[in-house]
């Protein structure tokens, strides 16, 4: 039996860049929440003083993305993508309204309660990460590499937002009553406002673009079955008949093992960009930087560099001469990072704030590049199904850097008495 949809070629540009400012946008949608909780920091900093939470937020964040990631890529096959991605961007939506309900409840008091509501809430944004982002790439990932290079774009564009609002609003209310908290809530509102607007983004606009139909339509004839509500959304039905064929080609296609072993290079590589990075970033540079001129715009200052140079670096690979495709030279790059450990712990000690500045900006400079590269030239080779699957597999490993980073974070305490 034959699936019922048409597989023609596109035209070459047809709905394509509507498709990547769309999957920008997506992208900003699936973190911009997460790294607004990350830049109020010094917020945070002043009501739970006591409890490290850009290190505790973080560390409650992670286990919860991972195990969530963990079930959802064991099971990517059977899960349709559409109801995963909507109901991501809602539970983002929802815990980013109950973050600013809780500062207004408490009337942005301190204490362990609130402290364990935040927590509470990072876990929530931790499943809801989960499902956008393994959902997201798993789907971009049968379609051309310039939506992966746009949807990655928007994640590093969420934390250069988050960082510029906030030094926007660090400056429009440092010298008014309760400037921290004004600036905190009218982030918090901004951000609830772009998870709602990725809601309808994805749920109404995504679906209908012609070449988003297209390589959809072209994953359903190859045998993927988590893209038919997707396709119905844009008015395409396939025949009631295809099962046992869809049925046939799923067990043809490379198991979960086979696909990760083929690429472990990849997942090793993803793995330790996110350990090295989550590992100074944002804890490092909150708690281990000392005391410096800038004072309390310090650390904002350090986050947005790293934000800004990650944004910028994601487009390097734009120019196909400056894009790294080999993978022995991936490898080589990713853990010559490693350098940047002891480069952070001597500057912290006797260098000033430019060369701090100038370390972590080279460290969202590699980091953003190095994801790109990675992210875009893995899934090449495979069919539709495969591909999804490779995408789920490569952002699991992608979360289990950023947790066993998040953990490693908190051996530069050591010897502070910050335990």
């Amino acid at each position: 039996m034959t699936i019922a949809v048409k597989t023609e070629t596109p035209t070459r540009l047809e709905g394509k860049h509507r498709a990547m400012v769309v999957c920008f946008f997506l992208g900003l949608g699936s973190l911009v929440s997460w790294n607004s909780m990350l830049t109020i920091g010094d917020y945070y900093y002043q009501l739970f003083p006591k409890y490290h939470p850009s290190r505790v937020l973080t560390l409650v964040y992670q286990p919860f993305a991972l195990g969530t990631m963990a079930i959802l890529a064991y099971n990517e096959s059977k899960i349709n993508t559409r109801k995963r991605n909507i109901f991501g961007y809602t539970l983002f939506f929802a815990s980013t309204l109950l973050v600013l309900a809780l500062d207004f409840a408490t009337s942005g008091k301190g204490g362990i309660g609130p402290f364990i509501g935040l927590c509470v809430l990072s876990a929530c944004f931790g499943v809801a990460d989960a499902h956008v982002q393994g959902g997201m790439l798993g789907d971009l990932s049968f379609m051309c590499p310039e939506f992966i290079q746009s949807f990655l774009g928007g994640l590093a564009a969420s934390g250069a937002l988050a960082s510029g609002l906030r030094l926007l609003t660090k400056v429009s209310f440092e010298k008014t009553h309760n400037g921290l908290r004004k600036g905190a809530t009218l982030f918090l509102a901004i951000s609830t406002f772009f998870e709602f607007l990725c809601i309808l983004l994805y749920a109404i606009v995504f679906a209908k673009l012609p070449i988003v139909k297209y390589y959809r339509k072209k994953a359903a004839s190859e045998g993927s079955k988590t893209v038919s509500s997707d396709l119905a959304a844009a008015g395409i039905q396939t025949n009631s008949n295809q099962g046992d064929e869809d049925d046939t080609k799923q067990l043809e296609r490379l198991s979960n093992k086979q696909l990760f072993f083929q690429n472990i290079d990849y997942a090793i590589g993803l793995f330790l960009i996110y350990v090295l990075t989550l590992s100074i970033i944002p804890g490092f540079l909150y708690e281990n930087t000392g005391t410096h001129g800038l004072g309390s715009w310090y650390a904002p200052v350090l986050i947005a560099m790293y934000n800004v140079w990650d944004l910028i670096s994601r487009y390097i690979p734009l120019i196909e001469s400056l894009k790294l495709e080999s993978r022995k030279g991936l490898m080589i790059a990713i853990l010559s990072r490693f350098l940047f450990i002891p480069a952070f712990y001597f500057c912290s000690k006797y260098g000033d704030e430019g060369w701090m500045i100038l370390l972590t900006s080279l460290l969202g400079v590699s980091n953003g590049y190095l994801t790109v590269c990675v992210l875009t030239v893995a899934p090449k080779g495979y069919k539709g199904p495969e591909q999804n699957a490779l995408g789920n597999l490569l952002v699991l490993c992608l979360l289990c850097g950023l947790f066993a980073g998040v953990a490693l974070d908190w051996l530069w305490l050591i010897g502070k008495g910050g335990f």
